[in-house]
């Protein structure tokens, strides 16, 4: 019999209790798992680029920019692209089923941010062949299971076009990929100039310029010098990195990453108390077999080894299980969740796995090592 296969004996002595413990590292991980994937996906920020900023007035998102900020920006030597966006709301079919349509140039959207989205020439090519038609995130298009050519409408919550109407009519060209699975696709991206001639009111401004720096550029001095040169204007500007955009946009909500950190803490603390106890009483059940056992000649070391191998194949089990179980998850819950069980996290649960396991079974090691042959026969 090997070392191996002589933990696992060990672990399945009692297979009720064994099992019980490791559903509750299962349930731990999938807690983990899920949660790590929220953050990592789309709903959080971690896609987001410290690279690109944005521009907006520093009244607030609500208040829309005057167009002729654009020549005055695009003054700045300190600029490699520059584009523009007005966002509209709305919902299609029920007011329940929420959408967003960034309208903005798309030839200078690819040029500040086509990499992050996923926009290539021919989808560029395919959304200037009509003013109505627009570009569909991947997520998006799933969950709505909307394909190229196909006509749909978006009820804008409050922007009216001229005749009255709040219903905007758009044919998808194309539908773009982003750069990876924690890009945000769930949204549209329509033609600027048929919104803005279109919309009854709020004509020649925007909601946004986005601002993609020169090589070698800190984005945050850009940022600074963009806010000076309109601080004394009608409409000042407040100017941060599209990160800090979204993580003050979760903030209004709540701290989402303090609060995925106190669950997935707690679930933690728990877990390690159930299993460390359980293995310091199943150790305390052996005392006579470790007696034994060094008299038939295990060291210390070994003795100590066994136990923590012990623990590490009860982590490792139950550590898979709840992993698979989150990806499992991520895979079946729909793109508007957002939720990415990346490579990383994987890395990660790992190394958790590996800390836990030991950090649990360090205490019973270190009695099981400690026992003495006399004393352990005495127990008997």
């Amino acid at each position: 019999m090997t070392f191996f296969d002589l933990a696992r004996r060990n672990a399945w002595r009692k297979p009720l209790r064994t099992l019980l413990v490791m559903v509750c590292v299962a349930v731990a991980f999938l807690i983990y798992g899920l949660t790590a994937s929220f953050l990592a996906g789309a709903q959080g920020a971690s896609a987001a680029s410290d690279e690109i900023l944005g521009v907006m007035s520093a009244s607030g998102r609500t208040q829309p920019l005057p167009m002729a900020h654009m020549s005055r920006l695009a003054a700045d030597p300190g600029f490699a692209a520059l584009a523009y966006m007005t966002r509209l709301r709305g919902f299609v079919e029920v007011e329940k089923n929420v959408v967003a349509v960034s309208a903005a140039d798309p030839e200078l959207l690819m040029a500040a941010n086509g990499r992050g989205l996923g926009l290539t020439p021919d989808l560029v090519a395919a959304i200037g062949q009509g003013r109505d038609k627009v570009l569909v995130g991947r997520a998006l298009a799933d969950a709505q299971e909307w394909t190229v050519g196909q006509h749909i409408t978006v009820t804008a919550f409050d922007t009216a076009r001229q005749d009255g109407s709040r219903d905007w009519r758009f044919e998808v060209a194309g539908i773009f990929e982003g750069e990876n699975a924690s890009t945000d696709t769930y949204f549209i991206i329509a033609r600027y100039d048929y919104v803005n001639a279109v919309r009854a009111k709020g004509k020649d401004t925007v909601d946004a310029f986005i601002v993609r720096p020169r090589a070698g550029v800190p984005p945050g001095e850009i940022a600074a010098r963009i806010d000076t040169l309109f601080a004394n204007s009608v409409a000042p500007t407040r100017t941060q990195s599209e990160k800090q955009f979204l993580e003050a946009f979760l903030r209004q909500y709540a701290d989402i990453g303090l609060i995925v950190n106190l669950v997935v803490g707690a679930a933690f603390v728990t877990l390690l108390m159930i299993v460390a106890n359980t293995m310091v009483l199943a150790v305390r059940e052996r005392t006579f077999e470790i007696g034994v056992l060094k008299t038939l000649g295990f060291s210390r070391l070994r003795i100590m080894a066994l136990v923590l191998g012990e623990t590490l194949f009860v982590f490792a089990v139950g550590g898979a299980v709840g992993l698979a179980l989150a990806k499992l998850a991520t895979a079946l819950a729909g793109p508007e969740l957002g939720l990415v069980f990346s490579p990383l996290i994987f890395a990660k649960a790992l190394a958790i796995i590996a800390v836990f396991g030991l950090a649990t079974g360090a205490l019973p090691a270190f009695n099981a090592m400690r026992i003495s042959i006399i004393e352990a026969f005495r127990t008997r």
